[in-house]
């Protein structure tokens, strides 16, 4: 039996196209992937996100806990409603999941992590809140809902259907949240556009989908939110990372804090790995489209290497094909290299990601 969101009828009812993601019925698009995706760049798209899990970590020293469990400092979030993204490690600093950390009190925490792994985060923390800190609460929200509004107009449409929302959340910066009755607002998400993702009662969620709908809100699926994040740069887990890899390998080194005395699961190891890979943008010159799992092949400093496509697709918004690629670390932003797709050898150019941001191509 594959699991379901709160909202699953409701994108039946406007005839989604569903499909088995990671065990959950979600929907692949509502009858074109690609006018999603460029409603989300131009105007305003939603997504149904309640997937994915919310888990509140309250007592006393959450903050403590925390110093520990993550690669990210907490010690940042200084202001109630400021978030932080960062991954949970290993000890072994293989990545467990990359989430985000919102602080709303020294004795309340909040952490929003993947669909496919919040079993394993929870009993993970269980087991760390075990050892570290008993006295911790830590508790799974399945009676929430989130849906993400992203575009350049979501914000608007959002005010027009929480009343009150505009005059708390207008001036929140980016990776900044605020609670507006039974809605924790935060300006945070997944497709390089601006937006709120939205925590609310799961009993209210269909209302709230519909309202958003009639405000002009075009509902998008699982196919336009991976072109969008793809385009952003933004890691998928399972595929741009996962236990076998360590953030620093994975475009993810800003989301590690190795300055400060403080300790994390995993330090260690990250301070005695030797870094010989790198996470970087690709954008194909021949004709062709970059998948997943094609290797990446070619010659520096005269000695061959190989690397490998982690995400791969086509792009709506520059009509061409890009990916993000695992290749040692001597390759550079500039350097041509080759992708064997179905036996042929496909010319790409090495970028700097993110390849587009706020519906503007940035390469």
């Amino acid at each position: 039996m594959l699991k379901m969101t709160p909202l699953n009828q409701t994108h039946r009812d406007m005839n989604a196209k569903m499909v088995d993601f990671g065990g959950w019925d979600m929907p692949l698009h509502y009858g074109s992937q690609l006018d999603e995706h460029h409603k989300v760049r131009q105007d305003a798209g939603m997504f149904d996100v309640s997937h994915m899990l919310p888990v509140d970590i309250k007592g006393d020293n959450v903050r403590g806990f925390l110093r520990q469990l993550v690669a990210n400092n907490v010690d940042k979030l200084t202001v109630p409603g400021k978030a932080l993204y960062s991954c949970m490690l290993t000890p072994q600093a293989g990545i467990i999941d990359d989430l985000i950390i919102y602080f709303l009190s020294e004795t309340w925490f909040r952490i929003v992590v993947n669909a496919g792994t919040a079993d394993k985060d929870v009993a993970w923390m269980l087991k760390q809140r075990d050892a570290l800190a008993p006295h911790l609460e830590i508790t799974p929200r399945r009676d929430m809902a989130m849906v993400a509004v992203q575009g350049p107009n979501a914000r608007a449409k959002v005010w027009q259907v929480i009343p009150g929302s505009q005059a708390v959340t207008e001036e929140l910066k980016q990776f900044q949240s605020a609670v507006v009755g039974q809605y924790f607002i935060a300006r945070t998400g997944y497709t390089g556009e601006d937006g709120f993702e939205i925590i609310l009662p799961a009993a209210d969620a269909p209302v709230f989908w519909k309202a958003l709908h009639a405000a002009g809100v075009a509902p998008a699926g699982l196919g336009a939110r991976d072109t969008l994040r793809l385009e952003a740069g933004m890691n998928l887990y399972g595929q741009d990372m996962d236990e076998t890899k360590h953030p620093l390998e994975s475009g993810l080194a800003w989301t590690v804090d190795l300055k400060s005395e403080r300790d994390f699961i995993g330090k260690q190891a990250l301070l005695d790995t030797a870094v010989t890979h790198q996470l970087v943008g690709l954008v194909l010159i021949d004709r062709g489209v970059l998948r997943s799992h094609q290797e990446v092949v070619g010659q520096k400093d005269g000695a061959e290497y190989k690397g490998e496509i982690t995400s791969g697709g086509f792009s709506p918004t520059m009509n061409q094909s890009i990916a993000l690629a695992r290749v040692p670390v001597q390759i550079a932003v500039g350097d041509e290299v080759e992708v064997i797709v179905r036996d042929k050898k496909l010319r790409a150019k090495v970028v700097k990601y993110p390849f587009v941001r706020n519906g503007k191509v940035l390469i």
